[in-house]
């Protein structure tokens, strides 16, 4: 199996991680950038599967109501068209908001690692996950939850448009380094939201080795889920 899959980030963190690792280990997958800054309205994708990786901005902050715009659409162009989509952290409230759902801001904030309550442990394992996030996402009308935590939705699949879409509020992508570089980057943001800098990045070795696995294991899922209409649609016309 091979497949092209986009992935829109921030130009400056875009590294997609544990994910990462298992598309290109598995599935071959050829990874392409998408700097979310560079996206303009009308913007469309020929890729197999769009990665809406996550950032350090918000959503709902009026300077990037724009590049809320343009990959808004993106998002609704895509799915229209036959590609699904999957998102993580900002990028789960970005498909959110694509799709009808809300951002708001985080009744309790989460940077470390959180165990949720799942309805679906196959695309939402109760964990724990990284967190690092202090807005949360209210799943688009349409929506099925497949998780939740004192913060609100942890993850939600939806099937409305022309492909399916997963979010996740979680951090399955990310490894030891790209946490403690955001730790690092952020401290003043760790601290006003009641998290300790140098114990987070004192633990956050001891985690690798499990969320690594876990995350081989939920990228083969969502992969499996995400693409079986394209491959129930193939088998149909192949049959003909």
């Amino acid at each position: 199996m091979h497949m092209r899959v986009d992935i829109v980030a921030d130009s400056q963190d875009s590294d997609p991680g544990f994910v990462g690792e298992r598309l290109l280990d598995r599935y071959g997958a050829d990874l392409r950038l998408r700097d979310r800054d560079q996206l303009r309205a009308g913007d469309t994708s020929q890729a197999d599967l769009i990665l809406l990786l996550g950032s350090a901005r918000s959503a709902r902050e009026p300077e990037h109501t724009a590049v809320v715009h343009a990959e808004s659409e993106l998002v609704r162009s895509a799915l229209d068209s036959g590609t699904p989509v999957l998102g993580i952290c900002y990028g789960a409230q970005l498909l959110a908001h694509a799709l009808g759902g809300q951002i708001t801001v985080c009744s309790q904030p989460e940077i470390g690692w959180y165990k949720l309550t799942s309805q679906d442990p196959t695309l939402c394992p109760p964990g724990p996950w990284t967190q690092f996030h202090s807005d949360a996402l209210v799943a688009p009308p349409l929506a099925r939850v497949l998780g939740t935590s004192p913060a609100g939705c942890q993850a939600f699949a939806d099937e409305s448009r022309g492909a399916r879409a997963l979010g996740w509020q979680f951090h399955p992508e990310v490894t030891t380094k790209r946490f403690s570089t955001w730790v690092e980057r952020l401290h003043t943001y760790c601290e006003r939201h009641g998290a300790d800098p140098d114990q987070l990045i004192a633990a956050a070795p001891q985690h690798e080795a499990a969320l690594r696995q876990a995350a081989y294991a939920l990228t083969d899922a969502a992969i499996t889920w995400l693409q079986e209409p394209r491959r129930t649609r193939a088998a149909a016309e192949s049959g003909r």
